[in-house]
């Protein structure tokens, strides 16, 4: 008879119009080709900003405002920036906010979807690209950055393991599992399995807390020896255990618990 799958351990071509429905309303009372005086000056304003002082010269709703510009080019987007910025917190939580809740928001299509998930696919390549084929010790901070901007604002809890070669490179990250806002499955012997079959030398376990408070469980910590006893009698590192809030994450290792 098959045996039985092992029981998860848990941590606690059509051409598109241009415009989608929500977004044809905002821009139905200005007519093709024109954009108001004060709008065009506001405009050019903030893109001279940006480019004259980077992002620190601006606060994020501006910055969003600017990534709206191209979405909605014939209308005043503040408000819509104003309201996707009160509805999720800041412009961390729209970047990563599900699709269905931007959809949502009455002035979001399709057009702004995409524009949004574009900006946060690029700032998860471009963090995760810091780290990827580098000494991830001697690059801790460029990994928290990585981890936080991937998983930090997720509203259910998401595992990853970090597999690192002999000279502490990442050389794998993989997602093993979503699951509800607070706890996912985790399968220790397929962490391990993986491990030997990527040739790896050494892991970093990473999860989030959608409630923002990294502090772990005790199931948190029972996990952790767990698979830590496991990759020490297979001869394989466990150099942390991560746990990502939203403003501050919880370090196994800098705690003592590893």
């Amino acid at each position: 008879m098959p045996r039985p799958a092992p029981r998860p351990e848990s941590l606690a071509e059509r051409p598109l119009p241009l415009f989608a429905a929500d977004e044809a309303s905002a821009v139905a009372a200005i007519p093709p080709g024109t954009l108001p005086s004060y709008l065009r000056d506001h405009r050019r304003r903030l893109r001279s900003r940006f480019l004259e002082g980077g992002a620190a010269a601006m606060p994020d709703y501006e910055l969003l405002e600017l990534i709206l510009f191209g979405a909605i080019p014939r209308a005043d987007v503040k408000p819509l920036a104003r309201a996707l910025m009160d509805r999720f917190g800041g412009l961390a939580g729209v970047i990563t906010a599900p699709p269905g809740q931007l959809l949502q928001i009455e002035g979001v299509g399709e057009t702004v979807l995409t524009a949004l998930k574009l900006a946060e696919a690029v700032a998860l390549r471009l963090t995760r690209a810091r780290v990827l084929n580098r000494p991830v010790i001697s690059s801790w901070e460029a990994l928290l950055d990585y981890c936080h901007t991937a998983m930090a604002h997720r509203e259910v809890e998401q595992a990853r393991i970090l597999y690192l070669d002999r000279k502490n490179c990442l050389i794998a990250d993989e997602e093993t599992g979503q699951g509800t806002v607070d706890h996912v499955p985790l399968y220790p012997r397929e962490v391990l399995k993986r491990a030997l079959e990527l040739q790896a030398s050494a892991l970093i376990l990473v999860h989030n807390h959608p409630s923002g408070d990294p502090t772990p469980s005790a199931q948190d910590i029972a996990l952790t020896e767990k698979i830590r006893q496991g990759a020490e009698a297979l001869s394989l590192t466990l150099h942390d255990h991560l746990v990502i809030g939203k403003e501050r994450e919880f370090s196994f290792r800098a705690e003592g618990l590893l």
